[in-house]
């Protein structure tokens, strides 16, 4: 049983950013900050890690039990945020020829200190070659051998595999534990579905904060000088783009000055536009995090944003103008129709560019190799601002 300092000491780390509980595991001793680790999740434990000077990780790889040690050195050869990072070492392994009683004795003294779900049949090479089912134990005749009943279809993880990807080859499986093989069939190592889906969850749980340029890592625990550090540069980038609109807006001062009611309508345009492209966005990043978005088919991710922003440019722009024409009737202003008509095109060109930044924006961070979520709604809320009041304002010189 967990110890209630250790216990205390898990809680904190699971509401920890990596950072933070690599700080923590400096303050206990080797053996404590080993247990903790080994009741994380897996692909937690490997970020903990990364955070650790290399002496400190020998450290408490040395307090750990060797087969744990060796498999969590193996997981970090994997990239970040793939099955293989989530890996543990594989248990109630045998060969095909054992008979069930041997393996039922086996069984007993394995459990006592490892949590045994399946049991695993390799060949001397390490391939796997089928899957026992307690069940099929306990029934099964003692002198049979495991080769005549073991699971043989078999379904299995590669070590490489995104989450995202793993978690749609086992979605309607539900299976408690997953081998995990390389190209050959060796079996590497096991992978928890519970482990997997929480992985997967804090993952999607970090989109929201990525998009507006908040850390991944960042909790509610994270020290006020880390949460400045992480989000004070993506602010002073907002504020240098902010800049880009204000720039445009002082380029037609003189159109401003002169139809002074164009003012009290550029807030509409860019509240539209804005929203436009960030449902363009989120759709584009669930597809994206969900796999749903196959190679090749960003040209028809794109079309489809491009289109609807038009529709939805014709739609908004018709009320829209509809109400700079009320409005200029109610003050007066002349040229009520010419501003009714240039707020109807400014919000169809804005409505299109929103709808295509927002599908472009992450599909090139992802292209780059960044995460595509990575303060994303800060270039798309740059792009469509400088487009809009460029378009609405242009036209209002042109048409006005």
């Amino acid at each position: 049983m967990i110890e209630q300092e250790t216990q205390t000491l898990l809680e904190l780390l699971r509401h920890s950013a990596p950072n933070d509980s690599a700080d923590a595991l400096d303050e206990v001793s080797d053996q404590e900050a080993a247990e903790a680790l080994q009741g994380l999740n897996p692909i937690m434990v490997q970020q903990v890690l990364h955070e650790m000077s290399p002496e400190r990780q020998g450290e408490i790889l040395a307090a750990v039990p060797t087969e744990v040690a060796e498999q969590w050195t193996r997981n970090r050869q994997y990239p970040e945020d793939s099955v293989g990072w989530l890996m543990e070492a594989p248990v109630g392994v045998f060969r095909p020829k054992m008979t069930v009683a041997q393996t039922i004795e086996a069984l007993r003294k394995l459990t006592k200190v490892s949590f045994i779900t399946y049991g695993y049949v390799t060949d001397h090479a390490n391939k796997l070659l089928g899957v026992l089912v307690m069940r099929d134990l306990m029934l099964g005749d003692p002198e049979a051998r495991l080769e005549d009943v073991m699971f043989k279809e078999l379904f299995m993880l590669e070590p490489e595999m995104e989450l995202t990807e793993a978690m749609r080859a086992a979605v309607n499986r539900h299976y408690p534990v997953y081998p995990v093989c390389d190209e050959g069939g060796h079996l590497l190592g096991l992978v928890r579905g519970q482990a997997m889906f929480e992985a997967h969850a804090v993952e999607i749980s970090a989109q929201a904060g990525s998009m507006v340029g908040v850390e991944r890592f960042e909790r509610l625990t994270t020290p006020i000088t880390r949460s400045l550090r992480f989000r004070h540069p993506w602010l002073q980038i907002n504020l240098a783009t902010c800049f880009f609109a204000a720039a445009v807006i002082a380029a037609f001062e003189d159109t401003l000055n002169r139809v002074v009611l164009l003012a009290a309508f550029i807030p509409v345009l860019a509240g539209q536009s804005g929203n436009t492209g960030c449902q363009a966005l989120a759709v584009t990043l669930r597809g994206v995090t969900l796999g749903d978005l196959q190679p090749g088919g960003e040209r028809a991710l794109i079309a489809k944003e491009v289109t609807l922003g038009l529709m939805n440019g014709i739609l908004v722009g018709a009320s829209a103008g509809l109400g700079m024409m009320a409005y200029a009737a109610l003050t007066g202003a002349e040229d009520g129709l010419a501003l009714a008509i240039v707020v109807w095109l400014s919000m169809i060109v804005s409505c299109v560019v929103s709808g295509f930044s927002g599908a472009v924006i992450p599909l090139a961070l992802r292209k780059f190799g960044a995460d595509p979520a990575t303060a994303s709604s800060i270039f798309l809320t740059t792009a469509t601002d400088v487009v809009s009041m460029a378009v609405f304002l242009g036209l209002a010189t042109i048409l006005t």
